[in-house]
C-alpha cells in the first residue's frame, strides 16, 4: 500500500497547475461566446421584426399617397369644370348687358322720334291755322291737332308703361298677347301649370312650377334650358324674366299674368329668328 500511494503522489506531482487554469479559462470563454451568440441572435431577430414593421408602414404610406393623388386629380377636374361653367355664365352676363344697353338706346330713340313727330304736327297745324280765316276751319283744325296729340300721347303712354327692361312689350292678358302677335316680330306661347311640381314644354325649353304665394302675388319656377336648370324664386306677376338659349343672341322672355294656389298662367315670348332656328 505504501508503494501505491507513493506512485500516485508522484504522478500528481508531475501534472502542471497551468493545465487546470487553461481548462477553466476555456470553459469561461465558451460560456461568454454562447452568451454573445444568443444576444446577437436576439438582436438579429429584433432587427428583422423592425424591418418588417417598417416595410408594412411604408406600404401603407404608399397606399395613402395613392389615395391622396386620386383625390387631388378629382379636385383639379372639379375646379376645371367650375371654371368652365363660370366662363359660360360670364359670357352670358356680358351678352345680357349688351342687350340691355341696346334696349335703352331704342327706348331713347322712340322718345326722341315721338317728340320730333309731335313738334312737326304742331308746326304744320299752326301753319294751316295762320292761313285759314274761317273760324269753323280753325276749330276743325284745332280739333285735329288735339286728336293727333291725344293719340300720340296715348301711344307714348302705352309704350312707357308696358315695355320691359330690355325694350320688349309686356302683355297682361290673352287680349294683349293677341295684339302683340299681330306685330309679327315675336312668337308667343301661352301655358297653364295647375299643381306644384308639374312640368310643361313651352317653346324650346321645359318649365316646372315650384310654388306660389297668392297673398303676395309671387311664384317660383324652374327652367330647364340647354341642359341647365335655372330657378327663379319669388318673382312677381307681369315681371318679365329674360334668358338666352344656345345660338340665339336676342333674349327670350317669360311672363306670368296670373297666380293662384299652386297655379300659374302666363306666356313665353320668343324672337322670330329663334323660332325659325328651333323649328317651332
Amino acid at each position: 500500500m505504501s508503494e501505491e500511494n507513493s506512485n500516485i503522489q508522484s504522478q500528481n506531482a508531475g501534472v502542471p497547475r497551468w493545465v487546470g487554469l487553461a481548462v477553466l479559462v476555456l470553459a469561461t470563454l465558451s460560456v461568454v461566446g454562447l452568451s454573445i451568440g444568443w444576444v446577437a441572435s436576439a438582436k438579429v431577430k429584433e432587427a428583422q421584426a423592425t424591418q418588417e414593421t417598417t416595410s408594412a408602414e411604408l406600404q401603407a404610406l404608399r397606399q395613402d399617397f395613392g389615395v391622396l393623388g386620386k383625390r387631388l386629380e378629382q379636385s383639379e377636374e372639379r375646379a376645371a369644370q367650375t371654371a368652365g361653367e363660370l366662363s359660360v355664365v360670364t359670357d352670358r352676363l356680358k351678352l345680357t348687358q349688351g342687350e340691355l344697353n341696346r334696349a335703352r338706346q331704342q327706348a331713347k330713340q322712340i322718345r326722341e322720334e315721338y317728340t320730333a313727330q309731335l313738334a312737326e304736327v304742331e308746326n304744320e297745324v299752326r301753319s294751316e291755322l295762320s292761313t285759314k280765316a274761317d273760324a269753323e276751319e280753325v276749330r276743325a283744325l284745332s280739333g285735329d291737332v288735339s286728336g293727333v296729340r291725344t293719340d300720340l300721347e296715348e301711344t307714348a303712354r302705352q309704350l312707357n308703361m308696358s315695355r320691359g327692361e330690355l325694350g320688349t312689350l309686356i302683355a297682361r292678358n290673352s287680349t294683349e298677347i293677341n295684339q302683340l302677335r299681330q306685330l309679327g316680330t315675336r312668337d308667343y306661347f301661352e301655358f297653364t301649370l295647375q299643381k306644384k311640381g308639374e312640368r310643361a314644354r313651352v317653346g324650346s325649353f321645359m318649365l316646372e312650377l315650384r310654388g306660389t304665394n297668392v297673398k303676395r302675388g309671387q311664384f317660383t319656377v324652374a327652367m330647364y334650358v340647354d341642359d341647365m336648370r335655372l330657378e327663379k324664386k319669388n318673382r312677381s306677376i307681369n315681371e318679365p324674366i329674360y334668358f338666352y338659349t344656345r345660338g340665339v343672341r336676342a333674349p327670350l322672355e317669360l311672363v306670368i299674368n296670373q297666380v293662384g294656389k299652386n297655379k300659374i298662367v302666363g306666356y313665353v315670348s320668343v324672337p322670330r329668328s329663334a323660332t325659325a332656328s328651333a323649328g317651332l
